[in-house]
C-alpha cells in the first residue's frame, strides 16, 4: 500500500473512529484509507469548520479527533479552529497535504503556521517510518492531550510500504505504566487508544499522578484550617466529579467550575454552577469571601476569576494540575500541586481524618512516602459520614443559611429582571428562560463568542459536564455551528442546541448543509441584535462612529429553510409556541429559531474581556 493509505489505516487500527474534513488532492488517498478501515467521514463545507467540529467531537466523546485537510490554502483555512484546539489542550490530529517543492503554489512553511498557533508540527518523512510516525502522532495527541499537525509530504504519500502490522503487534503493546511523554514501540493499549481517552483525562500512568507527600500535606493542611472552602474544578477535572464531592463533603467545600467545565457538580445542593463573568451574584459573593479556594484542573484566567475580584484580599489559592507549566501563570497562588485531579483529592480525602467537628491531618498526610497516604478503610468509613446533601451535618462552607440561598439564589433563572422586549423586539433573558422551560433537559448546548453569548450560558440549564460545549479559549466568533454538529455527532442521545449571534452565524453559515445533510435534529436559536454587539456598546457610549459595525436585517428563518431547516422567527414570548410545535415531532428537519433581541445595554461580561485586551 501506498504511505498515504497506510497513515489511515495506522489511525483506524489505532482506535480512531469519526474524521472530520474538506477533501482535495493533496490528502484525498488518506481520507479514503480512513473510511475503508471503518471511520466515519463527515465532509464539512469549510475546513474551519472541519477543524471546530472535530475540536467538539474530541472533547464532548473523549476520543481523539482528525480532521483531513488539504495543503496550503486547505490547512490555512482551518487554522482558527486549529488555533482554538491547540489553546485548549484538545487531543486532535490534523492530517494536512503538504507541498515541500517551493515551486508549488500551494507551498508555505506549515511547521511555522502549526507552531505560531501552539500546535505541534510532526511529519510522515519516509515509507520506511509511515507507521511509526503515525503512532507518535497519535500518542502525542492522546497522552499529552496536543493538537498534532501530522504533515504529509505529496512525494512521500506515493511511496510504498509493506505493511508490517501496527509496530509492536508481534513484541507487546505499550505498558500503561510507562512514563508520561516516553515513546514506545507498539499499538496503543487498551486504555489508551482512542476508544477510552477522555480529552482532557489523563491516561496511563498520569491518571494515578499525585503530587509528593510534603505537597500532599501542606494541602490536608491548608483544608483542615479553613473555614469557608470553594472547589473550582475546571476541564482538567471532568473526570473528577465523584472525588471531589467526597472531599468536599469531608471539608465543607462548596462547588463551583470554570465555564468550560459547567455543568460537572449539576444536582449537588451545594453546586454554585459557574465561576467568574457567568457567576450569579450569590456564586460571586460567596467565592469571594471564601478563605481558601482550590482550583482544581483549573486556569483561573481572567474570565474564571473576573480579573482576581473574585478572589478575596486573604484569600489563600491553590491550583492543582498535571501541568507544572499552568501553575500561578495566572494569579499568585499560594500552593501548587502537580498531579491527576482525581487521583490528589482521593489521596487527600483519605489523608484527612474527622475530629469532632472538624478536620484535621492525620499522621500519615505529615509522611515523608507516598505510601503514608495510602487509602484505609478507617479513612473511608468515617469520611464517608461526612457525606452531606442539605440540611445534614454542618461543616466548613456548609450551612443551612448557606443551603437555603444556594436554593433560592443559585440560578439565574430565579432571579428578578426588568424585562426590556417590547416593539417586536424580545429581551433575550425572557427568550433563553422560555426555551430553558420547553427544551428537553437532555440537550447538550454549544454557544459561540459575542455579546449574547452569557444568556444561554447562563440561563440554559445542562444535564452534566458532557451537555456544554465551549470553544472559546481564542475567543473567535463563528464557532460555534461547528461545534455545535461535532458535539451532536458524539451525544447522538442528546438534544443539540447551538447557540449563536447573528455575526458569528453568517460567518459559519454553510455549515447548516452540513445539519441537514446529516440529519441532525438541531435546534440554532440566533440572538440577533443586527450588529457586532460587543463593539457597539463598548464604543457607541463614548460617540464613536458605528456604521463598521452594525448592519441591515438579515432574514436568518429565510436562509434557513431554504438549507432545509424548519424555521421560526421570534419577536415576542408567544413566538416560542413554534419551537413547542416542532419539538412534538417528528423533528425530521432541524429547527433554526431567528430571535430578534431587544438591548439597550452592553453585556457585563465582554465588559470583562476588553479590559483584558
Amino acid at each position: 500500500m501506498i504511505v498515504a493509505e497506510a497513515v489511515g489505516r495506522v489511525l483506524a487500527e489505532a482506535g480512531v473512529d469519526t474524521a472530520f474534513g474538506v477533501v482535495g488532492s493533496g490528502n484525498f488517498h488518506v481520507t479514503n484509507a480512513l473510511v475503508a478501515h471503518g471511520v466515519r467521514f463527515v465532509a464539512a463545507r469549510h475546513e474551519g469548520g472541519a477543524a471546530t467540529m472535530a475540536d467538539a467531537y474530541a472533547r464532548m466523546s473523549g476520543k481523539v479527533g482528525v480532521v483531513s485537510v488539504h495543503q496550503g490554502p486547505g490547512l490555512t483555512n482551518a487554522v482558527t479552529g486549529i488555533a482554538e484546539a491547540a489553546k485548549s489542550r484538545t487531543p486532535l490530529i490534523v492530517l494536512t497535504g503538504e507541498a515541500t517543492d517551493v515551486r508549488s503554489n500551494f507551498h508555505i512553511d506549515q511547521d511555522a503556521l502549526a507552531a505560531s498557533v501552539g500546535a505541534v508540527s510532526l511529519r510522515v518523512t519516509e515509507a520506511g517510518r509511515a507507521v511509526e510516525e503515525t503512532l507518535s502522532a497519535y500518542r502525542t495527541a492522546a497522552r499529552d492531550r496536543r493538537t498534532v499537525v501530522l504533515n504529509l509530504p505529496l512525494d512521500v504519500q506515493q511511496d510504498i510500504v509493506a505493511w508490517p502490522g501496527l509496530i509492536g503487534e508481534s513484541h507487546g503493546t505499550p505498558s500503561a505504566a510507562e512514563p508520561h511523554g516516553t515513546p514506545a514501540a507498539g499499538t496503543p493499549s487498551g486504555a489508551e487508544s482512542a476508544g477510552t481517552l477522555s480529552a482532557g483525562m489523563p491516561s496511563g500512568a498520569e491518571a494515578f499522578r499525585t503530587p509528593s507527600a510534603a505537597e500532599l500535606g501542606a494541602l490536608v493542611r491548608l483544608l483542615a484550617g479553613a473555614r469557608r472552602p470553594v472547589f473550582v474544578a475546571g476541564r482538567g477535572a471532568r473526570h473528577a466529579r465523584a472525588e471531589l464531592e467526597e472531599l468536599a463533603a469531608a471539608t465543607g467545600a462548596l462547588l463551583a467550575t470554570s465555564a468550560v467545565a459547567k455543568g460537572l457538580f449539576r444536582g449537588s445542593p451545594w453546586d454554585l454552577d459557574v465561576s467568574g463573568g457567568f457567576a450569579t451574584p450569590l456564586a460571586a459573593e460567596l467565592i469571594h469571601d471564601a478563605d481558601l479556594i482550590v482550583a482544581w484542573g483549573c486556569a483561573l484566567n481572567m474570565w474564571t476569576t473576573r480579573h482576581g475580584r473574585l478572589i478575596g484580599e486573604h484569600t489563600k489559592l491553590v491550583q492543582v494540575d498535571l501541568d507544572e507549566s499552568a501553575l500561578g501563570v495566572h494569579r499568585p497562588i499560594t500552593l501548587g500541586l502537580v498531579g491527576d485531579t482525581a487521583a490528589t483529592a482521593r489521596t487527600v480525602f483519605h489523608a484527612l481524618a474527622p475530629t469532632g467537628d472538624s478536620l484535621a491531618p492525620t499522621g500519615d498526610a505529615r509522611a515523608a512516602t507516598g505510601d503514608a497516604l495510602a487509602p484505609t478503610g478507617d479513612a473511608r468509613d468515617s469520611a464517608g459520614d461526612a457525606r452531606d446533601s442539605a440540611g445534614e451535618t454542618e461543616r466548613g462552607y456548609r450551612s443551612a443559611e448557606v443551603a437555603a440561598r444556594i436554593r433560592a439564589e443559585g440560578r439565574w433563572q430565579a432571579l428578578p429582571y426588568d424585562d426590556e422586549g417590547g416593539d417586536g423586539l424580545i429581551d433575550p433573558r425572557t427568550l433563553t428562560i422560555g426555551l430553558d422551560d420547553l427544551l428537553p433537559g437532555e440537550r447538550i448546548v454549544a454557544v459561540d463568542s459575542g455579546n449574547f453569548m452569557g444568556y444561554p450560558a447562563m440561563f440554559l440549564d445542562v444535564p452534566d459536564e458532557r451537555g456544554f460545549c465551549f470553544t472559546q479559549a481564542f475567543q473567535s466568533i463563528g464557532l460555534g455551528l461547528a461545534t455545535a454538529i461535532g458535539a451532536a455527532l458524539a451525544r447522538p442521545d442528546r438534544l443539540p442546541v447551538a447557540a449563536l449571534g447573528d455575526g458569528g452565524a453568517l460567518m459559519g453559515i454553510a455549515e447548516l448543509d452540513t445539519v441537514v445533510r446529516l440529519g441532525l435534529p438541531m435546534v440554532v436559536v440566533v440572538y440577533d441584535d443586527e450588529a457586532y454587539g460587543a463593539e457597539v456598546h463598548h464604543f457607541g457610549p463614548h460617540g464613536h462612529p458605528l456604521g463598521t459595525v452594525t448592519f441591515p436585517p438579515a432574514d436568518f428563518a429565510a436562509i434557513a429553510t431554504g438549507y432545509g431547516f424548519a424555521a421560526v422567527t421570534v419577536t415576542e414570548p408567544g413566538d416560542l409556541a413554534g419551537v413547542a410545535e416542532w419539538l412534538k415531532g417528528p423533528r425530521d428537519r432541524p429547527l433554526l429559531v431567528h430571535a430578534k433581541l431587544a438591548g439597550k445595554h452592553g453585556s457585563w461580561w465582554l465588559e470583562e474581556a476588553f479590559k483584558g485586551h
